[in-house]
């Protein structure tokens, strides 16, 4: 008995070169390659592709398996990102990037306001505002050096996609926020910051 099912596939109309042999239409390996490069897709940035993803989603999934990664779509805020699938010894495919403290202190911020202000719409956070929140990790170092840090860390979010400039020292903080360290691991992750903001451990790096 055959128990493949066709619906799964999506078979292109023609071939986009001299020799291709993908199963996808064209807009759907644009989805795939999107997501793969991460971090995330949305319907506000990229719209065609977020419908060809909804369109096509059964057989992008079937690729993305494929690659030991599994797409998740929230549908209400209309984001889609991928994951590795949990299984021992998968490879891992999608680049993860090393985050400093500040990073990861500025990242707990950014999901603590954009929660609290869950079903207002869009939340818009000021550098300054987070550098006052962030003060506690200041320790000993100077203010212009840990300006200096915030700065950095205020760049890296712009630049993976988590914040979103508005305007000269605010940011959209990106939905995806929310999805990126569970409930868990930010309790692990803010006790051993709450030592280091109690002297009991480690500074700002």
């Amino acid at each position: 008995m055959n128990d493949h099912d066709p619906t799964i596939d999506t078979i292109q109309t023609e071939a986009l070169w001299v020799g291709d042999t993908g199963g996808l239409r064209e807009s759907s390996r644009r989805v795939l390659v999107d997501l793969v490069k991460g971090p995330y897709l949305s319907q506000a940035r990229k719209r065609e592709l977020w419908e060809a993803l909804l369109a096509d989603e059964r057989a992008i999934r079937s690729r993305l398996h494929d690659l030991f990664l599994d797409v998740v779509i929230d549908r209400e805020h209309e984001i889609a990102f991928v994951r590795p699938v949990d299984v021992d010894g998968a490879p891992e495919v999608v680049r993860t990037r090393p985050l400093t403290f500040m990073d990861t202190a500025m990242l707990l911020v950014l999901r603590q306001t954009l929660l609290a202000e869950e079903g207002r719409g869009r939340v818009i956070v000021g550098q300054d505002e987070l550098a006052d929140q962030l003060s506690v990790y200041r320790k000993g170092r100077d203010e212009s050096d840990f300006r200096k840090r915030v700065n950095a860390s205020w760049s890296n979010m712009n630049t993976l996609g988590l914040l979103h400039t508005t305007e000269e020292g605010r940011a959209e903080i990106s939905p995806i926020v929310r999805f990126l360290i569970d409930a868990e691991r930010v309790a692990a992750i803010q006790a051993t910051y709450d030592d280091a903001a109690s002297g009991q451990g480690g500074g700002v790096e």
